[in-house]
């Protein structure tokens, strides 16, 4: 799944600054997506810590990218990896979506949250998200595999000026992607999971339905939905809705937020009847056998307190999973504000992640997929 690598910005600041240092100063090696870490709050980090660490961040420009590190350092019989010790990290950030596979291939090690001040102000749905058994299926028993760090969600964006120019109402929820006013004007991500789960949604389903085959009216709604669709793109959804060759397009929150600062006639909507979330998490490698633990777990627990969670939020378009449980009155205006970085409750509430599914499941969703693809527009 790619996502979050589209029109990366300059709002969180480069960080190579801070990754120098020389004598005796404790580093912690963190490894994240570019531009989801501010230089801001690194900087208060290290001054709420005394003697102040390092923190050397090296960013990535893909979630993709980060998961191969994890691979790449696991694998003992590299020859390219034997000579590189000293580039594996203390932390690296992953997204919800490879949690899974982190587990199944013994990738990363549990956290102890205990150790973590903070894991108790994290709401009870961030907590099951990363509780997993040793296969990566949640499990309420499971042991904690991860710290979320920040999550969004998959929103529907449309031009403003071409529907306020035709008299038509802004979309609102995954119904309005069926209007026949938007029929060849829309793009949708190149993912079964998102598409297939709106859907779902649509008719009152899970995002996390096991068994397709019980879902009625499933495959009809799909291929009328197809017929809307002029594009399906995970990395270039945006830019046809730039240049006005459609109308509307299914994309990631981060994405949209950050090309809705310079394109005015952009608009965006969290769909009220609910819709997936994604998530960044902050893992351990299993080749971390450093003494660093304890900066670590005093990381995580940093990016957790309130008023870090609030100046993350609004610095790298995405939120921090803490103002959830925080009060909105005590929240900035700004982001109290803005229905992409904080919707509704009642939204948020019905809103999911998407967990991992038995093969059997898999194996439907890409059939279905398959089969939907290649019907032909009429």
């Amino acid at each position: 799944m790619k996502r979050r690598s589209l029109l990366l910005g300059a709002s969180a600041l480069t960080l190579s600054q801070l990754a120098g240092g020389c004598g005796t100063q404790t580093a912690l090696k963190v490894r994240s997506l570019k531009n989801s870490v501010p230089a801001q709050v690194v900087a208060q980090f290290r001054k709420q810590l005394q003697p102040s660490p390092l923190l050397q961040i090296v960013p990535q420009t893909q979630l993709q990218e980060l998961f191969a590190l994890l691979q790449t350092w696991k694998s003992k019989t590299s020859a390219q990896n034997q000579g590189k010790e000293q580039e594996k990290a203390d932390l690296v950030m992953i997204g919800d979506y490879w949690l899974a596979k982190a587990i199944q291939q013994k990738l990363i090690q549990p956290l102890d949250p205990a150790k973590l001040t903070n894991w108790s102000q994290l709401p009870p749905a961030w907590q099951t998200l990363v509780r997993r058994n040793d296969s990566g299926i949640a499990d309420e028993k499971g042991k904690i595999w991860a710290a979320p760090y920040r999550w969004g969600t998959t929103v529907i964006v449309y031009r403003i000026d071409k529907f306020k120019s035709l008299g038509l109402k802004p979309p609102t929820d995954w119904s309005d992607l069926w209007r026949e006013e938007l029929r060849d004007r829309i793009s949708l991500l190149d993912n079964p999971r998102e598409v297939i789960g709106l859907t779902l949604k649509k008719l009152g389903k899970s995002y996390n339905t096991r068994d397709l085959n019980k879902v009625a009216n499933l495959k009809e709604e799909l291929s009328n939905l197809h017929r809307q669709s002029k594009l399906y793109s995970s990395n270039s959804y945006l830019q046809p809705l730039i240049l006005g060759d459609t109308w509307a397009a299914v994309g990631w929150s981060g994405d949209v937020l950050r090309l809705m600062q310079n394109q005015k006639e952009i608009g965006a909507v969290v769909p009220i009847s609910g819709t997936s979330m994604w998530v960044d998490l902050w893992v351990q490698p299993v080749s971390n056998q450093s003494s660093n633990l304890s900066l670590a777990e005093q990381w995580m627990d940093f990016c957790w307190q309130p008023q870090i969670a609030t100046q993350m939020s609004l610095l790298t378009q995405a939120s921090s999973p803490i103002i959830i449980s925080m009060k909105r009155e005590d929240l900035p205006e700004e982001l109290r504000i803005n229905r992409l970085l904080l919707p509704e409750s009642e939204v948020i509430s019905k809103s999911e992640f998407l967990f991992p599914l038995p093969d059997v499941a898999i194996e439907q969703y890409r059939s279905l997929w398959q089969e939907i693809r290649n019907i032909k527009h009429g």
